[in-house]
């Protein structure tokens, strides 16, 4: 009997959008988005605004003063969690050699490898989402006013009111490690609920915190079902949602904020004779859905956001190009939702971010695992910098774009607009990964060559 994925047959979907074919083929792919609209249209359909990125940041002000007393990494930035942005010329030399031509402008990369806490990127969202539950909570009982020395909460009577409260997630790993260690910090009590196949290190890291991990067989899906059902069970334990979290999504808007401060410091334009590209490894979507919805906001049709997923995990790809988001899985095309790429196993995507984010983004590529390792190591010679499969996966996405004429011809990028181009990627994670693992990575990508 032939399998039919919302209400089509696989052969049906393959005729109705030929791109699949190589994505269910598991060949690297390269898909731009029909739906994009111009940055104004494409925002009204969000929901949000700049106001709430703006409280948003408001909050993690706030909270700095408290970061910086308990985690001792953040106070040389005085508890603001912020990563640098560093140019990555060598690695963008190195790329042109293997991609067969020179990418015109300027390349860099993001490095939320080396954020505090977690040494990921989910130390935006989750560490975000965490605090604004924690002051919730906090506030409603009287402990804290909005907007005080937020210092208070590092205090015993903060700790054991938190206590009684749990906080409950679903996570392949990195989301699970901030929300777990900024979690724990404040008194709560902690669940997070991973895939079995997650990385052995996280799970260790986060039991040493405290940290109740509960393993699944299955993948991420039912780890986040897991997370739901706890919260349905319990009114005490708050369920942090990353397929449909506003708040999660508004943490990682901050990252635009601080990311324009950063490119106004090293004196990069960004207007339409000097476009932004920024390429943003996806797994779920919330990371990069949220990043790209702060950078609209600030660049409008200056800047190009595009998502990076590994050929076995191509969930957000699948959900943008048949417009049914999270109601189709890897798994319902024959995809096997297995990769190195830990990060970004994620085998259905978030229809909060899928349906918010569908007309502002440029569109989608996918990497091989292989090709991750290469670019690790690739990136280690040149750079001296390391980072997990996932992070590695945003390098190439200048290639891939400008690879395509009627891309540059639909975007009018002539030779002058991309000589004056700034193309970032977002390397989101690695900066705990330990020191054998991390060996083994480079071991591979040296041996793929």
């Amino acid at each position: 009997m032939t399998q039919m994925i919302m209400g089509k047959s696989l052969s049906d979907w393959l005729t109705e959008c030929p791109p699949l074919d190589d994505v269910v083929r598991l060949r690297e792919t390269t898909w731009f988005n029909p739906a994009l609209l111009p940055a104004a249209e494409g925002l009204a359909a969000v929901g949000l605004t700049a106001v709430d990125i703006d409280d948003a940041a408001d909050r993690l002000k706030w909270f700095a003063p408290y970061l910086a007393e308990v985690f001792a990494q953040t106070r040389p930035s005085a508890g603001i969690i912020e990563s640098p942005l560093v140019a990555i010329s060598g690695m963008q030399q190195a790329l042109g050699h293997r991609y067969g031509f020179t990418l015109p402008g300027q390349q860099f990369a993001k490095l939320d490898s080396v954020l505090p806490i977690s040494g990921s990127i989910k130390a935006r969202g989750g560490i975000y989402e965490v605090l604004a539950h924690a002051e919730s909570l906090a506030v409603e009982s009287g402990l804290l006013t909005p907007g005080a020395d937020y210092r208070a909460l590092n205090s015993p009577q903060a700790r054991e009111f938190f206590s009684h409260h749990t906080i409950a997630v679903g996570s392949t790993g990195n989301l699970g490690l901030s929300i777990g260690i900024m979690a724990a910090q404040l008194g709560f009590r902690v669940t997070v609920h991973m895939s079995a196949d997650a990385r052995q290190w996280k799970k260790d890291l986060l039991r040493s915190h405290g940290v109740n991990v509960v393993e699944y067989d299955s993948d991420y899906s039912m780890a986040v079902a897991a997370g739901r059902q706890q919260a349905l069970d319990d009114p005490l334990t708050y369920f942090i949602d990353d397929e449909n979290s506003a708040r999660l999504f508004l943490g990682y808007a901050v990252a635009a904020r601080r990311l324009a401060g950063q490119l106004q410091a090293l004196e990069v334009q960004v207007d339409a004779d000097h476009p932004l590209f920024v390429y943003l490894p996806c797994g779920v979507g919330g990371g990069p859905g949220g990043v790209a919805f702060g950078l609209k906001t600030l660049f409008g049709d200056d800047v190009h956001c595009v998502f990076a997923e590994p050929t076995h995990s191509p969930s957000m790809l699948l959900g943008m190009v048949t417009g049914a988001h999270e109601r189709v899985s890897v798994a319902d095309f024959g995809i096997d939702n297995v990769t190195a790429a830990d990060g970004l196993a994620v085998g259905r995507p978030s229809g909060f971010v899928g349906r918010r984010m569908q007309h502002l983004i440029d569109g989608c590529y996918t990497v091989s695992d292989d090709e991750l390792f290469r670019l690790i190591w690739l990136l280690h010679e040149t750079e001296g910098l390391d980072v997990e499969p996932s992070a590695a996966a945003g390098l190439p996405g200048p290639w891939r774009l400008l690879s395509d004429p009627h891309y540059r011809e639909e975007h009018d990028l002539d030779n002058a607009r991309l000589a004056q181009a700034t193309h970032i990627a977002w390397a989101t994670g690695g900066g705990m990964v330990p020191g054998p693992e991390m060996a083994s990575y480079l071991d591979r990508g040296a041996a793929l060559g």
